[in-house]
């Protein structure tokens, strides 16, 4: 399996982002073009290669059995897109706000919502698989009201489109939502960001929001969840761990997997195991580190085992990486603090 490395010089890391790439093993990058250099040694299979048209592309999720990849971006706190990425030709459309489709509010549903939102900042995407290709679209939302706003996706025509359905407000004294997990029976898991003291919640329609008991942890980030929900797995942001807390069991049992890097999301991939991108701004001690803009691991959530995947230091075109996904054998990365597009690596 192909790697891209670190070079042993250090880079510079300020206020949280990676400066730009020495030259090293890593290609370097026409950032007005987004067109990747070929690799320094000679070997085009170490290319790092690029989808273009994102800004910020925070989270990446890929919608079953479609070619189409739908990524969060932000341009301030309080605004962003939506795209659908076509993974067979790399075009990037936006989906939202532009092309949405007008808003039908589901009351029965999201009843303490008051209405439409078009304009935040889109975050953390999970999905509940529907048919005919027409899915729900859940998008943690930040700006004038910190909600997770809800869409009818429908992926079964020539380009995605979105329709505003309702919204599920933040519960009350959360800090920051930031990933999301749909649930067995309609239930819809979330996470709290606080590195002071985070934890994970779960939401109803019939109950709201009820905090998970034993979830307590610093700085919760990504969240995926088995298919019988019977297990959450946490991006340990502040651990630099994956963690694995049980779901519906007493006394909850919590199982820390250290990775060695600042966990951001979480993602299945094809094989089972879970792909868990992050990054390294900064020594967790007081020993020399080599801060790395992208890290991606995989883990197996029945042996606990860990592989590591790729050591990405990160250019001028690509910043601090979040999230990755395997898309037809490439590992698409995406990422955040002036990151332009979603990095391609070969497997």
């Amino acid at each position: 399996m192909p790697r891209v490395t670190l070079s042993r010089a250090l880079s510079l890391v300020l206020l949280g982002v990676i400066a730009p790439a020495v030259a090293t093993g890593v290609p370097a990058l026409n950032a007005q073009t987004c067109e990747a250099d070929g690799d320094p040694a000679g070997d085009p299979a170490r290319a790092v290669k690029f989808v273009c048209g994102t800004t910020n592309p925070e989270d990446l999720y890929q919608v079953p059995n479609t070619p189409w990849v739908i990524a969060s971006g932000r341009t301030s706190d309080s605004e962003g897109p939506i795209y659908a990425v076509d993974s067979r030709d790399h075009n990037v459309r936006e989906i939202f706000p532009a092309g949405a489709l007008a808003p039908q509010h589901d009351g029965d549903t999201y009843r303490a919502c008051p209405g439409p939102n078009y304009v935040f900042q889109p975050h953390g995407l999970t999905l509940r698989e529907g048919s005919s290709g027409v899915h729900t679209l859940y998008v943690v939302g930040h700006g004038a009201r910190e909600a997770i706003e809800v869409f009818e996706l429908d992926a079964g025509g020539a380009l995605p489109t979105m329709k505003w359905i309702g919204c599920i407000p933040a519960p009350e004294g959360t800090r920051r939502i930031n990933s999301i997990t749909a649930l067995p029976g309609g239930y819809l898991g979330a996470t709290n960001f606080d590195t002071s003291g985070g934890e994970l919640w779960e939401w109803h329609p019939t109950t709201g929001w009820i905090e998970v008991p034993g979830s307590q942890m610093r700085g919760p980030n990504g969240l995926v969840s088995s298919d019988d929900g019977r297990w959450f797995y946490v991006g340990g942001w502040s651990d630099r761990a994956l963690v694995r807390v049980s779901r519906g069991q007493t006394p909850v049992r919590v199982d820390p997997i250290p990775v060695g890097f600042n966990v951001d999301n979480v993602r299945w991939g094809p094989n089972g195991k879970i792909i868990v991108a992050g990054h390294v701004t900064r020594c967790a001690g007081p020993e020399p580190c080599e801060p790395a803009a992208a890290r991606v691991a995989e883990v197996d959530p029945s042996t606990f085992a860990v592989e590591q995947l790729l050591d990405y230091k990160g250019n001028d075109f690509f910043r601090l990486g979040t999230v990755a996904i395997d898309v037809s054998g490439e590992i698409w990365i995406g990422g955040i603090n002036g990151s332009l597009g979603i990095a391609r690596f070969p497997r």
